[in-house]
């Protein structure tokens, strides 16, 4: 490596990472993050390594990155190389004649990603939601990680956000003791404070940007899959689709199918691919899709290759300013459209890594045996007819790739769905996730508390599953 470019004092987002790689053309930017999981010296940390159109790399790129590991003889390092993190500007370095020069820029954290959004979005229209008369009060959580600054500088200074607007804006190294993960069990702060009533709408990301959470004025909370089932009906506010066009959506197979139903009326396709980033990246490189969403709180376009809260927050503000409605207005009048979709994900932490194995297994072998198929349960007086089960695997379309085993999918008469998919959260510890959806098309039904409407589902899946009995756990760790 001859060349490095760094973020002013080390910060960059996801997104910006990507975004400066597809910038400058690097052969590939390295990542240094605990992401949304809790940080500092006790906590997570993870090494993300992006290729050279700015997304994940591909299983075949870190499969052959862990080959080459093994065979390595030397390699070359100066233990006493001095990069000053907060100059701006060229450094260059003589390493022992390895390479002349070893050259390392520093670049502003936010300057290229923001160059790239003000060709993305009508930013007068946005300055006018949040500076004009009729102007939105917003409030928005940083939530301690590296997008204080981004925060700050583009909707704050660049849009007219008040300064006050920003919350948890210093980036800290464990963020302040919280878990940065944009979602109602630990951005509770942010959700108290829109119960107040003050603020039209909210927003908080993770650590390093890519993944956001949207509430509306007294806490009308909008679930991912919605967020991007709403974003895809709504493209026609962003000028960057208006000119660019819409070829295709994407969302990973465990989020909601709300996405497919706007597909459906606007006459394009939708991948369903499995959960991953890099799926989508062959995807939009290949020029068939626009639009792709994963149901953990991450949305992105085919600006760049990796998800980008910021990007998505931006698009809702577009679409408010847009529509002139709330948050709420504007969610109900979808579903009132396409029909709600009532979706919850609980997050089983921490299992002992054999217990999880054994549960998916014995789970698998159930649910693919002939006589489970049209199997029916009956729950209070809902009854749920099997209509098919699998164990997920895609084959993508762009190069014929195979990734099997990426979740067991239970599928009833009504449309509802059981998804239950391993999440290994580190070598000593796996998460196990239960996915529950149900589609409600009658508008009188869209008021309903989703885990009521759900409860049936959600008994049929921990019967079927076991997974109390064998885990010793009364309940869920997270529930979103």
């Amino acid at each position: 490596i001859g060349r490095l470019v760094i973020g002013q004092n080390g910060i960059l987002s996801t997104p910006a990472v990507s975004c400066i790689i597809r910038k400058i053309k690097a052969a590939g930017g390295i990542i240094l993050t605990a992401s949304h999981s809790p940080g500092g010296p006790g906590g997570e940390f993870g090494v993300k390594f992006e290729v050279a159109n700015g997304g994940p790399a591909p299983d075949a790129v870190s499969d052959k990155i862990y080959q080459i590991s093994k065979t390595l003889e030397e390699y070359a390092i100066c233990p006493d190389l001095r990069v000053d993190l907060s100059r701006l500007g060229r450094q260059e370095f003589d390493l022992e004649n390895k390479f002349k020069p070893f050259r390392v820029e520093i670049v502003d954290s936010v300057d290229i990603y923001l160059s790239l959004l003000r060709n993305i979005f009508d930013f007068s229209a946005i300055r006018n939601l949040l500076t004009g008369p009729n102007q939105i009060k917003i409030r928005i959580d940083a939530m301690n990680g590296v997008m204080g600054p981004y925060v700050r500088r583009i909707l704050c200074d660049e849009l007219g956000a008040p300064a006050n607007s920003a919350i948890n804006c210093i980036p800290l190294e464990d963020f302040g003791g919280q878990r940065p993960d944009p979602n109602l069990t630990y951005a509770a702060a942010l959700l108290e404070a829109m119960k107040g009533g003050e603020y039209g709408f909210g927003a908080a990301f993770d650590a390093d940007g890519d993944r956001y959470m949207i509430l509306g004025q007294n806490g009308f909370f909008v679930n991912a899959s919605d967020s991007l089932a709403i974003i895809a009906a709504n493209l026609s506010c962003i000028p960057y689709f208006c000119q660019m066009g819409v070829r295709g959506f994407g969302r990973s197979m465990p989020t909601s199918t709300a996405l497919d139903k706007v597909a459906k009326v606007m006459k394009v396709p939708v991948y369903e691919t499995p959960t991953g980033w890099r799926y989508f990246s062959n995807l939009m490189d290949s020029g068939r899709c626009s639009l792709c969403g994963e149901e953990s709180f991450g949305t992105g376009s085919d600006h760049l290759r990796e998800k980008d809260g910021l990007w998505a927050v931006l698009v809702w503000l577009s679409i408010l300013a847009a529509r002139k409605q709330s948050v709420e207005e504007i969610v109900r009048d979808h579903w009132a459209k396409f029909g709600r979709h009532y979706y919850c994900r609980f997050d089983y932490e921490a299992l002992e890594p054999r217990t999880a194995y054994f549960i998916m297994r014995d789970l698998e072998a159930l649910i693919t045996d002939k006589s489970f198929s049209h199997q029916q349960f009956a729950v209070g007086s809902s009854i749920y007819s099997v209509e098919r089960t699998d164990s997920f695997e895609y084959i993508d379309p762009v190069d014929g790739t195979v990734t099997k085993r990426q979740g067991l999918r239970i599928v009833f008469s009504d449309a509802s769905r059981l998804i239950f998919r391993m999440s290994a959260s580190s070598h000593v510890r796996a998460t196990l996730r239960i996915y529950v959806e149900s589609y409600e098309k009658d508008p009188s039904q869209h008021n309903k508390e989703p885990q009521a409407v759900l409860s049936p589902l959600i008994a049929i899946a921990l019967k079927i599953s076991q997974i109390h009995e064998r885990t010793g756990r009364k309940g869920p760790t997270v529930i979103t």
